[in-house]
């Protein structure tokens, strides 16, 4: 028992020390003071409240009794949490709440008046109706009283009865989400003859699916920034009817610079719309002349292939600043090692042929890319004809600059 007190001083100190953090809003008026919206002047109106913690169970009945500080005999508690509770909680100021609790009367303990010879089990579900009383004495961003009401059912060693149930109690908030409960909860069996109990507990909270709001001093404090900031507008347009002439004077000058930077932006367009046209059109009577198809594991250049290289030899002889791209391809059979090494040897005799005809090899890039870019499905997986896989088989040209 003396852990537990020590424990319940420990939280609650802990939780008038919390200290929050959140963005605020900054509003600057005229004599560059700030005026702040923090996240005290914000509350929680309604959110879900999960809650895990101890509970006692108190056979002293009533804090009136003359057992109430007999802790001895009539206080009972587990030795680890044991307390489980879910609610709901509205911006009217009402909650419900479901919890389940369980406990232990050690033998020798105070049962329906008696004292009891051996241990026995408690077990207790209760369903409860609280009141904020925040929305009485005024909202705060930490601290969270209110009363409550209810009904339960506890089974002691095996025995039920249905209790009528009433207490109060009060959250304290580290931040939005997290928090400690504590509560004190009269509990009266209704069967004539059993026991009347004091439960109490504490333990942590979770807040989660909040809705926020200002509080009345938020909502007083954002009247007085708007106020502030309408002064501070009527300010600026003031100012920005001063300025408005001098603002006029400069439209001419800059609708003129304008007009000069869209001509020169369109010229510089449609140069470059002319280069790329022509530069498409290269490329498309490059790609007339076709493909150069190898045969099947070979890198020789036969006559026609040579006659197709001697027309591109000539297109970059007329256009001496064309530089090409030799991008040379196999078929998917052989291994990926073998045929990068057979399309690299095919790109590099057509670079050899056209630096034979007179084309300088610094226009020149060759490139294998071995079986990476098939044409068709005839990869290592699929048959295909010889004449799908001759597909395949060739090189092309891409220009790099012109």
């Amino acid at each position: 028992m003396k852990n537990f007190t020590l424990l319940l001083c420990v939280l609650a100190a802990l939780s008038f020390g919390q200290t929050y953090s959140q963005e605020d809003l900054d509003v600057t008026v005229q004599d560059s003071t700030v005026l702040k919206l923090t996240a005290k002047d914000s509350v929680v109106l309604s959110s879900w409240v999960i809650g895990l913690g101890y509970n006692i169970v108190d056979d002293s009945a009533t804090p009136f009794g003359n057992d109430f500080m007999n802790i001895k005999d009539t206080w009972n508690m587990l030795p680890y949490p044991a307390r489980v509770s879910v609610g709901r909680f509205f911006k009217n100021g009402i909650g419900i709440e479901a919890i389940g609790t369980l406990n232990r009367y050690k033998s020798g303990k105070k049962v329906d008046g008696n004292f009891i010879t051996s241990p026995r089990n408690y077990y207790a579900i209760d369903g409860k109706i609280s009141y904020d009383l925040n929305k009485l004495i005024g909202q705060t961003s930490w601290f969270d009283p209110y009363l409550h009401v209810g009904a339960g059912y506890s089974s002691i060693g095996g025995i039920g009865r249905s209790t009528a149930n009433a207490g109060f109690g009060f959250n304290t908030w580290f931040n939005d989400t997290w928090g400690l409960n504590f509560n004190t909860m009269g509990k009266w069996g209704i069967p004539e003859g059993s026991t009347k109990q004091l439960q109490h507990s504490a333990g942590v909270v979770y807040q989660f699916g909040i809705e926020k709001g200002l509080s009345k001093k938020g909502a007083e404090k954002l009247a007085l920034i708007e106020a502030m900031e309408k002064e501070r507008q009527q300010q600026q347009d003031s100012i920005a009817a001063a300025n408005r002439a001098k603002e006029e004077a400069a439209l001419a000058e800059r609708l003129a610079k304008e007009q000069e930077q869209a001509r020169l932006a369109a010229a510089e367009k449609a140069k470059i719309d002319a280069e790329n046209k022509r530069k498409q059109d290269l490329q498309r009577e490059i790609d007339a002349l076709g493909h150069i198809q190898f045969s099947f594991d070979s890198s020789y250049l036969n006559k026609a292939m040579k006659g197709t290289l001697d027309q591109v030899a000539k297109i970059m002889t007329d256009t001496p600043a064309l530089t090409l791209k030799i991008s040379a391809h196999t078929d998917s059979r052989g291994t990926d090692q073998y045929n990068i090494w057979l399309s690299e040897r095919r790109a590099q005799r057509i670079k050899e042929y056209m630096v034979g005809t007179g084309i300088d090899a610094i226009r020149l890039t060759a490139e294998g890319h071995g079986e990476a870019d098939l044409l068709n499905e005839c990869d290592d997986h699929t048959y295909c004809t010889e004449d799908k896989h001759k597909v395949n088989r060739r090189s092309s040209f891409d220009i790099i600059d012109f």
